[in-house]
């Protein structure tokens, strides 16, 4: 039920892995919670179901950032975008809600046969009609191709709900339950995969995956399969890293220091994590909303519809929304600044050398372009009833990295996205947090709200802004890039053909992938990764299917038996058939075998 995500959130259960980073030195020691989905699915099961899309200009630019890499052209603009476009089955909001949301949309922008649904809530409300209006008003213009690369100005964004029967549309639902059974895959439910397990060099000097290991009895006992052909990784930007991590592939410092044996040197691992920083301006208001329609027990809190209102309204402001004619001057600023708050994290130059090529391609590219560089959220779901604008930082200059300090995969690992250590990013989001109160203030939008709540009047200045920022500041659940696609002398870990440097067979497919920060939400982007993915592989095995049969083995302390059989999604379990390279074909169906089931 889509309005769940706000009002009975899997958050809460144990289906979340309920991460926190560690103390953020720069955001007064505070721990960030990080929930990520511990489901099949991942995080696509328990995410606020906004399908968004970045931009052509910034996907070209990821794309540039690869120079003549082979594969390079599978992450330019036309061939990403119609990725996105397979994975989507879009359905145009109803005549009345179109009309009271003031929805626009262009059908040949979206796809309308993937596994994924991208519609409309069946239920909205009146602000959320105002929202383009009084942006407008602050001359934010209505974006006229929020879908087809150009993800700019005002717009109510399509949300992945399925409207035959108003249920959430994520990975499992779209491309795993669909599947018929034909004995050529299995699910291996409630397992978690501790390492991945290498054999001798092959000619090219590369390892070679030979089996993956995996506990499903919280370590006590390991299990293998064995591999066929290859290893896809789409545990998520905090599980692949870790992953490589315990499987002996990384820094080699993070790796001593973890007490586990170096297997291969890849000092890129974890490095160049981005997320987007948020914070919420609040306001009470005069009418009713989501959240106290359903914790108050409000007029329509029995109207069968109203449970499939999610928040969806959003906008990207560029920076010239925000900077005006100042926009090549703070630029500048950026760049002259990158040099000084380079990662003081990694012993290798060329993690520091990729961090300035990410910077630069942002600031220089991306940054004066017309791509968002904050993203303005309304919110009405709050359990108070109050009203909430979100800005959210989409390009961050702070990077920070994931690493492991224990030589045990049971163990969670660390989260440092370093926020707030270029000044930079306070300076945009402050100005995005100004332009969330400015668009409270405007009409019509203006009518509804009553008394601002939070940061309230006594925040006026830049330096009180900072405070209130450093006390205040979260994640927008966007992690990203831990794994990067870059060359391997800037800190990359894949090229672009989602390889692991130095391994012969094993793949990273998932959010973790993109060496910059995206604008806009990350599900599109990821279900673009992993349906690029099912491409790449396809084409290099020339569309043969593997028939290699897996085997399974138990090895613990004062074990020695066979495993033979596996466990479907269902928890049934019959014979094991399936190659492990058969998760090529099975595009998000892979982020749920092999892996922690991350989709971010």
């Amino acid at each position: 039920t889509p309005a769940y995500s706000y009002f009975d959130s899997l958050w809460t259960t144990p289906l979340n892995w309920g991460y926190y980073t560690i103390p953020q030195p720069n955001a007064n020691n505070r721990e960030i919670y990080w929930p990520r989905g511990k489901v099949l699915g991942g995080s696509s099961a328990i995410n606020g179901l906004y399908l968004t899309r970045p931009g052509e200009i910034e996907i070209n630019a990821w794309k540039d950032m690869l120079g003549d890499m082979d594969g390079a052209e599978n992450w330019a603009w036309d061939s990403f975008y119609a990725a996105m476009k397979k994975s989507e089955n879009f359905t145009a909001p109803s005549e009345s809600i179109a009309q009271e949301a003031n929805i626009t949309w262009n059908t040949a922008d979206h796809g309308t046969d993937g596994p994924i649904h991208a519609s409309y809530p069946g239920f909205t409300f009146a602000q959320v009609g105002q929202w383009e209006e009084s942006l407008v008003s602050m001359g934010i213009a209505a974006s006229k191709d929020m879908y087809g690369g150009q993800p700019w100005g005002s717009e109510v964004s399509t949300s992945c709900i399925n409207p035959t029967n108003w249920t959430r549309s994520y990975s499992r639902t779209g491309y795993l339950d669909p599947l018929a059974d034909a004995g050529n895959y299995d699910v291996l439910a409630n397992a978690h995969v501790t390492r991945i397990i290498f054999d001798n060099s092959t000619s090219s000097g590369n390892l070679t995956a030979n089996a993956v290991e995996y506990t499903t009895n919280n370590g006590t006992t390991k299990l293998t399969v064995k591999v066929g052909k290859e290893v896809i990784l789409t545990a998520g930007t905090i599980g692949s890293p870790a992953v490589l991590l315990h499987s002996g592939v990384g820094p080699k410092d993070v790796l001593s220091n973890a007490g586990v044996d170096l297997v291969s040197e890849l000092p890129g691992v974890g490095q160049h994590l981005q997320d987007h920083l948020s914070a919420t301006v609040k306001w009470t208001t005069n009418v009713e909303t989501a959240g106290s329609i359903f914790y108050d027990n409000g007029s329509e809190r029995n109207n069968t519809l109203f449970l499939t209102y999610i928040d969806s309204a959003v906008a990207y402001v560029n920076a010239t929304g925000m900077y005006g004619s100042k926009v090549d001057s703070f630029k500048s600023t950026i760049l002259s600044q990158i040099d000084q708050y380079k990662p003081n994290t990694t012993y290798d130059n060329g993690v520091v050398d990729g961090y300035t090529a990410i910077c630069n391609t942002t600031a220089s590219t991306i940054f004066s372009s017309p791509i968002g560089q904050i993203e303005l959220l309304f919110m009405n779901s709050d359990s108070n009833g109050d009203v909430g604008i979100t800005a959210a930082l989409q390009h961050p200059y702070s990077h920070g990295r994931i690493y492991i300090n224990s030589s045990n995969p049971m163990d969670y690992p660390v989260i440092d996205p370093n926020y707030l250590y270029n000044p930079v990013d306070y300076e945009i989001l402050r100005e995005g947090l100004k332009l969330a109160r400015k668009l409270g203030e405007t009409a019509p939008v203006s009518s509804t709200l009553t008394n601002e709540t939070s940061p309230g009047s006594s925040v006026q200045t830049d330096d009180q802004w900072l405070e209130w920022i450093i006390e205040s500041a979260g994640t927008e659940y966007h992690p990203s890039s831990s794994c990067a696609m870059l060359p391997r002398d800037q800190g990359g870990v894949v090229d672009a053909n989602l390889r692991v440097y130095g391994l012969a067979n094993v793949r990273v497919a998932d959010a973790s992938v993109p060496p910059i920060a995206l604008s806009t939400h990350l599900m599109a982007s990821t279900y673009g990764v992993a349906e690029q993915a099912g491409i790449i592989i396809r084409k290099y095995y020339d569309g043969a299917l593997a028939t290699t049969a897996p085997s399974f083995s138990s090895t613990s302390a004062n074990t020695t038996s066979t495993a033979s059989s596996s466990k479907h999604a269902n928890g049934s379990t019959s014979s094991s058939r399936y190659p492990v390279s058969i998760l090529a074909w099975l595009p998000l169906a892979i982020a749920v075998i092999l892996s922690f089931g991350g989709l971010n």
